[in-house]
C-alpha cells in the first residue's frame, strides 16, 4: 500500500504538520502544531494576563477545533504524550506546541485541517486581543503569511 504524504505549513511564527504514521497502513497521522511565543509578543504583550497568552490560547482552541473537524469527518483524535513531536518543535525562541494522533483519516481531511488551523489561529488571536485587524480569509503561502504577521506586529505592536 502506498504511504500517504506529509502535510506541512511552516514559517517563523507557526507550524502545522500532519505526518503519516507508517505502521498504521496510511490512514493515521501525527498532528503537531506550534506557535513562536517570542515572535507574537509585539501584538500579545500587555494584552493578556500572565497565564493567558492569546497566541498560546489560540493554539489550544485550534487544537480543539481539529479534534471536532476530525470527528466530523469520521476520524478519531487521540491525545499523545509530549515527546511524540520531539524534533519537530524548533529549539530557537520559545514555542508552545500541541499534538494529536488522528486515526481513520480520509484523504481529503489533511488539507482541510491545515487550512482550518492557519486561518482560525489568526482569528482567535485577533479576537482575544481585540485588534480588529483585517485578516486573510483564504490560506496564504507560509512566507506570505509570515510577511502579513510581521506587518501586523509592526502596525499593532506595543
Amino acid at each position: 500500500m502506498k504511504e500517504n504524504k506529509s502535510y506541512e505549513y511552516v514559517n517563523d511564527f507557526l507550524f502545522f504538520i500532519l505526518k503519516p504514521v507508517s505502521s498504521s497502513g496510511g490512514d493515521t497521522y501525527l498532528y503537531c502544531s506550534g506557535i513562536n511565543i517570542d515572535r507574537f509578543l509585539p501584538i500579545t504583550k500587555g494584552r493578556h494576563r500572565p497565564m493567558s497568552n492569546p497566541a498560546i490560547r489560540g493554539l489550544q482552541l485550534v487544537n480543539l477545533g481539529v479534534r471536532a473537524l476530525a470527528l466530523e469527518h469520521g476520524a478519531t483524535p487521540k491525545a499523545l504524550p509530549e515527546n511524540e513531536c520531539a524534533g519537530i518543535i524548533p529549539s530557537k525562541d520559545s514555542w508552545s506546541a500541541e499534538r494529536l494522533l488522528i486515526e481513520n483519516v480520509p484523504k481529503s481531511l489533511p488539507e482541510k485541517i491545515i487550512s482550518y488551523c492557519v486561518i482560525n489561529l489568526l482569528k482567535k488571536i485577533d479576537k482575544a486581543i481585540i485588534l480588529g485587524a483585517t485578516l486573510p480569509d483564504k490560506l496564504l503561502e507560509p512566507d506570505e503569511l509570515q510577511l502579513f504577521i510581521e506587518a501586523m506586529c509592526a502596525k499593532y505592536g506595543r
